[in-house]
């Protein structure tokens, strides 16, 4: 079976001399599917010549060859080199030959004697002598030495052997056959191994080419081995001309000697490369517990900076963005009018908003219609209660931390509201109750457009627009020392508003139904809400509404659940919203100017001041273009309910429906 089905047969090189050379040919054959099997009788000088060149043009996977000939390649190539090694069965087998042939034998060898040898030559009944060399000077000597000596045979290598002929001796080869088909073997193995780490290499090679960040490893030595095209680029070289260099020469500035030895990683130092700012990371290669090189990356600042925008404003959630805009905001008294133009002349800037107004009077409505309508619509929309958060709590969401910056603190630090808000709004709501402590911080963040976290020295820029709102009278509160007068002036660039509800009854029919219309429909009651909710439309314009839309909310969800026990409008009694609606009555059962309730029957079958006015129809009709499904929805009421109203009106009161 092949052992590289998908790539090209492993090229094998056997360099060895003479003697040993045509032994390898009886094993070609058992190979030739599997590798590709070249022979040099070589040796010494000439075979590193060989060796190096086989190597410099790329002809050799593997070499393979025996005695001095491989200790002198291992040590001056990089290709890997296998050993033909001599087992004890080849000993004994030449030794066997040799004796055949005289019983005074010689064994020569490189460098080192065999020392098995010692403890059985007694059992073969010659008379052996164990000689060694290292040069092939030594070789030539040595051989004429035991030829003058009388020796008659003499068993070693292929070069031993031919200097064993010119010196009128018999040379026995200590190899067998057997012992280059094993060392072949290893040399095809070793090439599979070669093989697939090599196409590993490719792969992460070919990652390492398409990453963005510039990327060099360098070995023990500080030479690179690999750079990417990025680095290549960012130094302005070749990436072939780069391997082999010093990195101290590639890139000024920049020692990974420290790394290298201590196997210590560094990160995140700023250096300069020509023009380019950017942050440097030393990462250590560690195999096997030892440090055998490095790998440097460089990152272009505005890239780490594109990248950290792009991350907070992908990590923004569904908390994080506004859900209303303009159309939302139901009304068409003049002071809701009024500040609904202020707030959507206030969406085409980028200035910091103040919002004032009662409680419940829509205040963080405002503000998300204004981020919606604004420039940073596709930002976040970060809304926090500076009055529900003890004051360290309160610093730590607005501001951060880093870990450790105080007991309980996140592992690993925590971001900020002024974080996530980046490139977004920041709602600041109940601003009036935040503690004095924090208000200084807040206003250096409007003034440096940055934050500091917790624990930490290292400013972090924070583009923002700052929407902040309160029921609280500010004046009053500068004056007791609650509230500083530069934030103040800080926050009042854009003061927007809102009107309380008493202030505006005109909208309270209009709100009702539309909030009493989606009640009904969440319990599924079909009741049609106007002519249910015509009865109490006097009682409840004439509520002062402290808690304003918020609390005309409650009311309108409770008169649902009220409603939803009735199937017809005529079974409705009313009586018992004394009962159940306390806050909405007088003392006398009444409020002030409101139609009786023992009047609800003729208030149904008479639309009279208990339906939508003149007023909500045209402001319906106009908020919603002149589109009457649409304006029957925002009043609560049905399209054929709202085509009645309109018709039961005198021509003098007809609203202008928008061509």
């Amino acid at each position: 079976m092949d052992a590289f089905p998908n790539a090209r047969r492993p090229r094998i090189c056997v360099i060895s001399y003479k003697a040993l050379s045509r032994l390898v040919p009886e094993v070609i054959d058992e190979f030739a599917h599997r590798a590709t099997i070249d022979v040099f009788d070589v040796v010494f000088d000439e075979a590193l010549e060989k060796a190096r060149q086989l190597e410099r043009d790329g002809e050799a996977d593997v070499i393979v060859s025996a005695g001095a000939n491989a200790t002198c390649l291992r040590s001056n190539i990089s290709l890997p080199v296998v050993t033909i090694n001599v087992g004890g069965f080849d000993v004994l087998q030449a030794l066997r030959k040799a004796g055949s042939i005289s019983s005074r034998v010689a064994m020569v060898t490189y460098r080192e004697p065999i020392p098995e040898l010692e403890a059985i030559k007694g059992l073969l009944r010659l008379e052996i002598t164990q000689h060694t060399y290292n040069t092939i000077e030594d070789a030539t000597y040595l051989v004429r030495a035991l030829a003058s000596d009388g020796y008659g045979v003499v068993v070693g290598s292929s070069l031993i052997n031919e200097l064993a002929e010119q010196n009128a001796m018999r040379g026995v080869l200590i190899y067998s056959v057997s012992a280059v088909r094993q060392a072949i073997e290893g040399a095809i193995e070793i090439a599979r191994v070669s093989s697939l780490e090599a196409a590993r290499f490719d792969q992460l090679n070919g990652v390492l080419h398409h990453l963005r960040e510039a990327i060099l490893a360098v070995g023990v030595d500080g030479k690179v081995i690999a750079i990417n095209q990025a680095m290549a680029r960012m130094l302005d070289l070749g990436a072939t001309d780069a391997v082999g260099s010093d990195v101290r020469n590639l890139v000024p500035g920049i020692d990974l000697n420290q790394v290298l030895a201590t196997g210590q990683a560094e990160s995140e130092q700023v250096v300069q490369i020509g023009p380019i700012t950017c942050v440097a990371n030393r990462v250590p290669i560690q195999e096997q517990g030892r440090c055998t090189g490095a790998v440097l990356t460089l990152q272009d600042a505005r890239t780490i900076q594109r990248s950290d925008l792009s991350i907070r404003s992908q990590r923004r959630s569904r908390q994080l963005a506004a859900r209303y805009h303009f159309d939302h905001l139901l009304g068409s008294s003049p002071s809701f009018v009024a500040a609904r133009r202020a707030a959507e002349r206030y969406a085409r800037t980028d200035a910091t908003v103040l919002i004032t107004g009662e409680s419940g009077t829509g205040k963080e409505l405002f503000a998300q219609a204004i981020h919606n309508a604004s420039a940073r619509r596709n930002g976040p929309f970060v809304a926090i209660n500076c009055a529900a958060f003890p004051e360290q709590l309160l610093e730590s969401e607005l501001f951060g931390h880093e870990e450790g910056a105080f007991t309980g603190s996140r592992k690993g630090g925590k971001f900020g509201l002024f974080e996530a808000a980046h490139k977004g709004s920041i709602f600041l709501d109940e601003i009036g109750d935040m503690p004095v402590s924090l208000q200084s911080r807040l206003l250096r963040v409007l003034q440096e457009k940055e934050v500091t976290r917790l624990g930490s020295t290292q400013p972090i820029p924070v583009d923002v627009r700052v929407v902040a709102a309160t029921h609280q009278a500010l004046g009053d509160r500068i004056a007791s020392g609650h509230f500083r007068s530069d934030l103040y002036y800080r926050l009042n660039i854009l003061h927007l508003w809102l009107p309380p509800l008493r202030e505006r009854p005109e909208d309270v029919a209009m709100l009702v139904l539309k909030l009493l219309y989606g009640a009904l429909q969440r319990l599924g009651v079909s009741l049609p809400v106007d002519q249910a909710v015509a009865p109490v439309l006097p009682i409840l314009r004439a509520y002062a509404w402290p808690g304003n839309v918020r609390e005309l909310e409650n009311i309108a969800e409770r008169l649902a659940v009220f409603l939803s026990d009735y199937r017809m409008v005529n079974d409705i009694d009313y009586t018992g919203m004394r009962l159940e609606f306390p806050e909405i009555f007088a003392a006398d059962g009444t409020p002030q100017g409101a139609t009786p309730l023992g009047t609800a029957k003729r208030a149904i079958e008479t639309p009279g001041d208990g339906a939508p006015e003149t007023g909500d129809l045209a402001a319906a009709l106009q908020a919603s273009g002149g589109n009457r499904q649409i304006a029957a929805e925002r009043l609560g009421i049905s399209r054929t309910t709202l085509w009645r109203r309109m018709k039961n009106l005198p021509a003098s009161r007809q609203p202008t429906v928008p061509e």
